[in-house]
């Protein structure tokens, strides 16, 4: 057969694969392998199987040429066939023998000569040895072996920065710390034209910094013009409206515990693209936050309907029972998003969550372990093992759990709130000063009603302390972030009691009381303070009646 009439058969069997029409693209390559037995056809027809997900006849095909021991490609795909069969020892063996370093760097490499078969590649294509190394990752982890897992995801990113599927892996399923994502984003050798590729990693990775450094990023995706071909005519365009770039804001609005913007904002963005998961996972947690249960109830219902086999789905179900405070039935739903994705970090914590407030203490702590195992990145199932062992009062042993929570996300704000909790209760009140100011150092600028107890507890500790003035500008603050808090009013009125400033006192103590008439601490202090003031008022008149 003339060269031109195969050329022109190859150009079907791509034109089939472009309209999803495999049959049709494996019929005609398996007529152009046979025609011309040339190594880049037997790849085609190769390629139109694993497409047509005849993953089996596919590999059988690649494992019988001699090039797949010779060839990247080859090895490569090959290895994919035995990813869709979940045979992911073979898988590995397939890819070879080599070795990573905790840093992601590939140590005694044996790579083949690498043959690029593909006649129509595109001008820029991904390095065939990070998706090796990805590929490598993905094996390990379904087997399990989360710190090999690790470390082949890192090798992935670090051989083509290209390669966004592996640093969504690492960030998505919580592999790293804070300061290891910053250090794997910094080692990355980005081209010259990917500028706006390393910002916009930057605005991906964990969003605790502090509010200037995060704002700064999104700005300089947002106003930028990034030009596209340095070396060609002008041609700019700016990420601004971008949703991807939206939904890390909407993260960094929930993040700082500022719910209505973040709910407002992913509101927006799935009225644009309704099927955006990212985005519908932070818009979850908002409308929870929020207590919204008709939003919750609708986009569950939908969720269900449209992706039965998503853990997202269920996990949205346990999220509207779990904000109308049905737990058991939270719990249920949790533990089938689990099942069916167990990498899927919210569903656990989701997990421990509902067992937690139900007080089956032990039951929760064993999904906050599960959580910290799967999810080392990840400090909330340490940071909630902690509150477990504060409400129990195992104040020493929350202490510690916070503590390596805070190595592991050293500027969240919350870490910092339980461990002044816990020097409080265990009466370290200088330290417990200590760590809420620590608190309040981290929390952004538009300070929301969700720090006010964080304000009242530092309160509460220069009290203790005998800061009295300095207690009661703390106290102040909290009431101007809500005026419907019992306890704020309660520690100002004994404040101002232990001041001998009884007018102050007895007025704080009506206000305390008119929130909770029958609170007992505060009707026995305002007995109290009334007996004070009149023994006060009585001592000046004769201290006044003396003189005259």
């Amino acid at each position: 057969m003339r060269e031109d009439v195969v050329e022109k058969l190859r150009g079907v069997v791509r034109d089939c694969v472009s309209k999803h029409l495999y049959s049709s693209a494996i019929f005609f390559a398996d007529k152009v392998a046979a025609f011309t037995s040339d190594p880049a056809d037997i790849y085609m027809q190769a390629q139109a199987l694993f497409l047509g997900r005849h993953y089996r006849r596919a590999f059988h095909l690649l494992n019988a040429s001699q090039i797949v021991l010779r060839d990247l490609r080859f090895r490569y795909l090959a290895a994919k066939c035995l990813e869709e069969l979940k045979e992911w020892d073979q898988c590995l063996l397939m890819l070879g023998d080599a070795k990573v370093d905790e840093q992601g760097n590939v140590l005694d490499v044996k790579d083949f000569n690498v043959m690029y078969l593909d006649k129509e590649g595109e001008d820029r294509e991904i390095n065939i040895s990070s998706a090796i190394c990805f590929l490598r990752g993905k094996a390990y982890e379904a087997l399990e072996n989360h710190v090999q897992a690790r470390q082949w995801y890192k090798a992935a990113i670090k051989a083509d920065p290209l390669c966004y599927e592996a640093l969504e892996c690492l960030i998505d399923n919580h592999m790293l710390t804070c300061k290891e994502e910053t250090d794997l984003l910094s080692s990355l050798q980005f081209g010259s034209e990917d500028g706006w590729l390393s910002s916009f990693y930057s605005c991906l990775i964990k969003k605790y910094e502090k509010e200037n450094v995060v704002e700064a990023k999104f700005r300089q995706l947002e106003k930028e013009n990034f030009d596209i071909i340095p070396s060609g005519p002008s041609f700019t365009r700016t990420l601004k409206n971008n949703t991807d770039l939206l939904v890390c804001k909407a993260e960094y609005y929930h993040q700082c515990g500022e719910y209505q913007k973040c709910f407002e904002l992913t509101s927006v963005l799935l009225e644009r693209d309704p099927f955006h998961s990212k985005c519908t996972l932070v818009h979850l947690g908002s409308a929870m936050e929020l207590g919204h249960s008709n939003e919750l109830y609708l986009l569950a219902s939908s969720l269900v309907k449209d992706y039965p086999q998503k853990a997202l789905s269920w996990y949205a179900v346990g999220c509207y029972y779990y904000c109308i405070k049905k737990y058991d039935q939270s719990r249920r739903y949790f533990s089938k998003a689990t099942n069916l994705d167990g990498t899927f970090p919210p569903a656990w914590i989701g997990v421990g969550n509902a067992y937690a407030a139900q007080e089956e203490g032990d039951q929760a702590m064993s999904s906050f372990r599960t959580a910290a195992r799967l999810f080392p990145g990840c400090h909330l199932p340490t940071l909630y093992i902690g509150m477990e062992y504060t409400r129990t009062h195992s104040f020493k042993l929350a202490e510690q759990f916070f503590m390596q929570a805070e190595t592991v996300c050293s500027s969240d704000p919350l870490v910092y709130n339980e461990l002044g909790v816990v020097a409080y209760h265990m009466k370290e009140y200088e330290k417990a000063e200590h760590w809420f100011k620590k608190t309040l150092s981290h929390v952004p600028s538009s300070i929301s009603e969700m720090w006010e107890p964080t304000f009242v507890n530092l309160a509460h500790a220069l009290r203790k302390l005998k800061k009295y003035n300095e207690a009661i500008s703390y106290y102040e603050k909290a009431l101007a972030l809500s005026t419907r808090s019992l306890s704020t009013y309660a520690g100002l009125a004994y404040t101002y009691h232990l001041q001998d400033k009884f007018d102050a006192a007895v007025n704080c103590y009506h206000k305390a009381l008119w929130l909770k008439p029958d609170d007992q601490f505060c009707t026995e202090m305002l007995t109290l303070a009334l007996v004070d003031e009149c023994h006060h008022n009585s001592v000046e008149l004769r201290q006044s009646e003396n003189v005259l």
